[in-house]
């Protein structure tokens, strides 16, 4: 296989993006076999993907960590990684948007746009990725492609152009029309690679005319060069309307949408030259922007730092994920955006302020690996042993330090006790959790001081389940859990103006003095806690404001209803005073923690529960039941929807709390026939 080092216009860093069983492990696997790196085909149910490599993911059959592959598509290089589609592992789908430059959104043929794909379409439109969309499963039982690409333009409010039309659908399907070309194509072989090129059936000719022409329309609205010519010739010729169409793409004004059946080896390789013609390079994409680190306590404007896509400049790379490798330790995906990162270098972490050298640097393929000599401008690649790092850090040089936006990622909605089973499980299981805390942003551990207990908290049972599976497996630790439990928020909902916080200690020597004065009021959702600090005439000095601030964070994380996090609600400092001598930081961290409870007590405080919408898909013959236990698990419907293939579509938002163990009994009312989606909304 070609490694050698690709020219950037040529680099394409693309994620597959899709609803749970959309079919996104499957079409990897299909680019990997046509692109030469693999020499049979994986199949998800026979357990034998590439990119599904985790005992866990063959055994379930859905995908749980993001895997990178690298392929070679006749001169360039794609780097691809293959996202998750259960929303318990979103935060796998927000990191490779972060660092990538497309996205190939998939969709299913029957279902057309499901609740987790509207989910990644946002992220992808919040990190600007231009896409392509590939309508899958088109050989199968109530397939529709025209609902589903109409499913496209008013679910997502996308301008999808279809680039191809399917030839027959359902058991008839057999190929697909190629509207830029205007020719049918149809896959022979035992694996789909030889591809016959024919005149485009007669019965189709008049709407493929019609779907090209509407094709030529929806990019002439976004590109006037393409329009001008339209207009004088009324016909366009195919290379003006690729170069047209990639304009518009790279633009997120237009998303070419393609159709086949990857199971079935139809309509791949077209998927991948789109990749190659449509999703841009790193050249590209919108120019990374770093600003100057700061000390703590520096208050003036920071200062911006472009970071181009060229191999010549100072290095700035972001890392955007770690997995413990049980041979190697602890490995680091990291986006190299400008400069290069090279093995024996001495890089540097302005998060801790220590620098270290590069160890190996190595390309990965899912769970295999291949060492390389550095990683270029618009590359993606791993370093092995790389300390003190986590998900989000910069890499750059002392002499050019530069900070890369960092990567957030959603709070954990659910928590579960756990105690190790024996005495040798109590010693290893601190450091097993510190290793999945690291790999995991979204999994959090904490001490529940009252009892003790070890509390694990993440985005939901699955996610739960799967952590638990893996510190016994992958770590040897046995554990006992408990039930799990909400993780629940406070709020205010009322202001409380001028609250006191006092904090005056009298001893033999120097004393304790801190005195605030405060208000709190509350905040939208999600919002979290905003301090204001109005203090004027240095009634509080500049040296205690940090404490009084660090002061209410602290105090915020236990609240006074439930002993949860307070947060939406905004801090305003007002007033205060100090001694000259008796003053210290202590003492004003501490008078902020006493006025800031204060202040929530008078404000009536509450609890916030984590809210999920809800949708279910199930025959209309249950709906009465279905709709009965909902209410009584206080969920409230917002939408029914009788849908083509005779099924009724349900959306609901519901509180997570009443949702556990829903999956036994929805499948025992409706005898295995009902399926449902759970993605966190709100708090409320």
């Amino acid at each position: 296989m070609d490694t050698s080092h690709v020219p950037i216009d040529r680099l394409r860093n693309i994620g597959l993006i899709a609803h749970i069983d959309a079919g996104k492990t499957t079409v990897t696997e299909r680019i990997l076999f046509y692109a030469g790196v693999t020499h049979h085909l994986g199949s998800v149910d026979s357990g034998n993907t590439v990119t599904d490599w985790m005992p866990q993911e063959r055994e379930r059959g859905i995908t749980i960590v993001s895997a990178a592959v690298t392929a070679h598509w006749y001169g360039s290089q794609i780097n691809i990684i293959d996202t998750p589609g259960h929303i318990d592992f979103t935060a796998e789908v927000q990191r490779a948007l972060r660092v990538l430059d497309g996205g190939v959104v998939i969709f299913d043929a029957v279902q057309g746009v499901e609740p987790q794909s509207e989910t990644v379409w946002r992220q992808a439109n919040q990190y600007q990725v231009p896409r392509i969309c590939f309508i899958n499963k088109l050989d199968r039982v109530g397939a529709d492609f025209l609902h589903c690409l109409a499913s496209l333009r008013q679910k997502l409010g996308a301008n999808a152009a279809a680039v191809q039309l399917p030839i027959g659908e359902e058991e008839q399907f057999e190929g697909v029309i190629d509207l830029i070309a205007m020719e049918a194509l149809r896959w022979q072989g035992e694996a789909g690679t030889e591809i016959v090129h024919s005149p485009i059936p007669a019965a189709m000719q008049a709407s493929a005319r019609h779907a090209r022409e509407t094709l030529i329309e929806q990019v002439a609205e976004c590109d006037d060069a393409l329009l001008e010519v339209y207009l004088e010739q009324g016909d366009i010729e195919a290379t003006l309307l690729r170069e047209a169409l990639r304009r518009a793409t790279l633009k997120l004004q237009v998303f070419p949408v393609f159709c086949g059946s990857a199971l079935h080896n139809v309509g791949v390789q077209p998927l991948i030259d789109a990749v190659v013609d449509y999703l841009g390079s790193p050249l590209d994409a919108v120019e990374a922007e770093g600003v100057k680190p700061q000390r703590e306590g520096d208050d003036s404007p920071l200062q911006k730092i472009p970071c181009p896509p060229n191999a010549d400049v100072p290095l700035a790379a972001l890392v955007f994920k770690l997995v413990a490798d049980p041979y190697a330790g602890k490995m680091a995906y990291v986006r190299v955006y400008s400069g290069q990162l090279r093995s024996g270098q001495q890089i540097f972490n302005p998060r801790t302020g220590k620098s270290q050298r590069v160890g190996r640097i190595v390309r990965v393929y899912a769970d295999s690996r291949e060492s390389i000599d550095g990683i270029y401008a618009g590359e993606i690649g791993a370093v092995l042993s790389l300390k003190d790092s986590v998900t989000g850090d910069t890499l750059c040089q002392r002499e050019h330090p530069v900070l890369l936006e960092n990567i957030t990622f959603p709070d954990p909605v659910i928590k579960i006790a756990v105690e190790p089973v024996s005495v040798k499980d109590r010693d290893t299981i601190a450091l097993a959790l510190q290793q999945l805390t690291e790999e995991d942003p979204t999994f959090k551990v904490q001490t529940d001081e009252e009892s003790g207990q070890t509390i694990l908290a993440g985005m939901g049972e699955l996610h739960l389940d799967v952590l638990i599976n893996r510190l016994e497996r992958e770590h040897s630790v046995r554990v006992r859990t408990g039930k799990p439990r909400v993780s629940y928020l406070e709020t205010v909902s009322r202001a409380a103006n001028k609250v006191e916080g006092r904090f005056v200690r009298q001893s033999g020597g120097h004393g304790q003095y801190g005195h605030v004065v405060l208000s709190v009021a509350p905040a939208e959702r999600g919002s979290g806690i905003q301090i204001e600090n109005r203090v004027v005439g240095g009634a509080i000095p500049k040296d205690f404001h940090s404490a009084v601030e660090k002061g209410i964070i602290e105090a915020a994380e236990t609240g006074v209803v439930g002993g949860t996090r307070i947060t939406d609600l905004t801090v305003t400092l007002l007033d205060g005073s100090h001694h000259t001598v008796d003053s210290s930081e202590l003492a004003f961290k501490t008078a902020a923690m006493l006025g800031f409870k204060q202040a929530v007590l008078q404000a009536a405080p509450r609890l916030l529960e984590p809210v999920f919408k809800l949708e279910l898909l199930l025959p209309k013959e249950y709906i009465g039941e279905v709709l009965g236990q909902l209410a009584s698990r206080r969920c409230e419907v917002t939408n029914t929807h009788l849908r083509n293939d005779g099924t009724e579509q349900i959306q609901a938002l519901a509180p997570i709390a009443e949702m556990f163990g829903y999956a036994t009994s929805m499948r025992s009312m409706s005898q295995g026939r009902a399926t449902y989606s759970m993605e966190f909304a709100k708090y409320a």
